[in-house]
C-alpha cells in the first residue's frame, strides 16, 4: 500500500517545481497537534501517527513532531470537538498543523477538508469541528480532499479516514505540500458553521446556552468574561441560581457555584463534584446570567 502512495505522488524534485511550493504554509511545519474522540484504550491514534511518520520517511519531509490536544472527546461530541480545539490552537506556533477527528458523518456526504487561516492549517472533516477557531481565525483558503495520490491507498477506509485521508494528508503538509496540490479550491462561505445560541443582553444581564462539559463536569457557557463584572452576579440554569465566586475553592464542598474559566467564558461548576449531573444540562440549554 505504501508503494502504491509513492508511486502516485510526485518526485521530491518535480514537487519542488510545483507553482506557490514553499514552506510558506507552515513556519514550523513539523509540527502537527491531534484532537480526537478516539480514546486511548484502542490502537486508532497510535495508528495515525505511525502513518504520518512513515508518509514523511518516504517522502524525505524529516522526523515530525506531534503534540497530543486531546482524545478525551467524548464520542461523536463534534460540539466539545469544537470548543477545545478552539482554546488550544492559540497556544501553538503560528503554521502548527491542527489534525482533528471527531466525525460522526465518516463514510457520508460531509466532505474532508483543509484550511489555511492565520494560525496554522487545519484538517479534518467539514461538519463545524473548526468553527470555534475560525470565529477567531477567519480561514484565507480551503479545499476538499479529492486527490487520492495524498491518501493512503486510493481506496480509503469508509469507517477510518483519520487514518487514510486526514492523516496523510496533514503529513504532506507538514512536509511543504502547499494546501492548492491537496484538492479542489472550496468556498469559504460553505464551510460548515456549529449553529450555536450566541450570548445576547437582555434586560439586567444576557441570556446564553451551554456551549461544552468538560471532563470535570463543569458546564461552559456562551457569555463571555467581558459580561460580567466583580461577584455580584447569579447563572440561572435548570431551575437553580447560582451564585459567583471568583475560584473553584471559594464554593464550599458539593456546592453549585458559577466563575469565569481561565479559557474566558462564563462557568458553573460544583466545588468536588459535576455541575452536569448535578443540573441534567445538555449543550444548547439556555442560562441567563444577570445581577443579584
Amino acid at each position: 500500500m505504501a508503494g502504491q502512495l509513492q508511486s502516485k505522488l510526485p518526485s521530491r524534485e518535480s514537487r519542488s517545481k510545483l507553482p506557490g511550493e514553499s514552506r510558506n504554509q507552515c513556519s514550523s511545519p513539523s509540527l502537527i497537534t491531534l484532537t480526537t474522540d478516539f480514546g486511548l484504550a484502542d490502537s486508532y491514534v497510535g495508528v495515525m501517527k505511525g502513518v504520518m511518520a512513515s508518509i514523511a520517511a518516504e517522502h524525505g519531509y524529516g522526523p515530525l513532531r506531534f503534540v497530543d490536544v486531546t482524545h478525551g472527546i467524548a464520542p461523536q461530541d463534534v460540539a466539545a470537538g469544537r470548543f477545545h480545539l478552539g482554546q488550544a490552537v492559540p497556544y501553538f506556533p503560528v503554521g502548527t498543523v491542527h489534525l482533528a477527528v471527531v466525525d460522526p458523518g465518516v463514510g457520508g456526504e460531509r466532505r474532508a477538508i483543509a484550511i489555511d487561516c492565520e494560525r496554522g492549517v487545519l484538517v479534518g472533516p467539514d461538519n463545524s469541528l473548526f468553527s470555534a477557531v475560525l470565529e477567531r481565525f477567519p480561514a484565507r483558503a480551503a479545499v476538499e480532499l479529492n486527490r487520492s495520490q495524498f491518501w493512503w491507498g486510493a481506496e480509503p477506509s469508509r469507517t477510518f479516514q483519520g487514518r487514510d485521508i486526514f492523516a496523510t494528508v496533514a503529513a504532506h503538509l507538514a512536509g511543504g505540500v502547499p494546501l492548492e496540490a491537496l484538492g479542489d479550491a472550496i468556498k469559504l462561505e460553505s464551510l460548515v458553521h456549529l449553529g450555536l445560541v450566541e450570548a445576547v443582553p437582555v434586560t439586567g444581564g444576557w441570556r446564553g446556552s451551554a456551549q461544552c462539559v468538560d471532563h470535570f463536569g463543569n458546564v461552559v457557557t456562551t457569555v463571555k468574561a467581558g459580561a460580567v463584572e466583580g461577584l455580584g452576579w447569579v447563572v440561572e440554569v435548570a431551575g437553580f441560581r447560582v451564585s459567583a465566586v471568583g475560584s473553584y475553592g471559594e464554593g464550599e464542598l458539593g456546592e453549585l457555584i458559577a466563575l469565569v474559566g481561565s479559557h474566558g467564558w462564563v462557568e458553573v461548576a460544583v466545588n468536588g463534584g459535576s455541575a452536569a449531573e448535578r443540573l441534567q444540562v445538555s449543550v444548547g440549554d439556555e442560562v441567563v446570567v444577570s445581577y443579584s
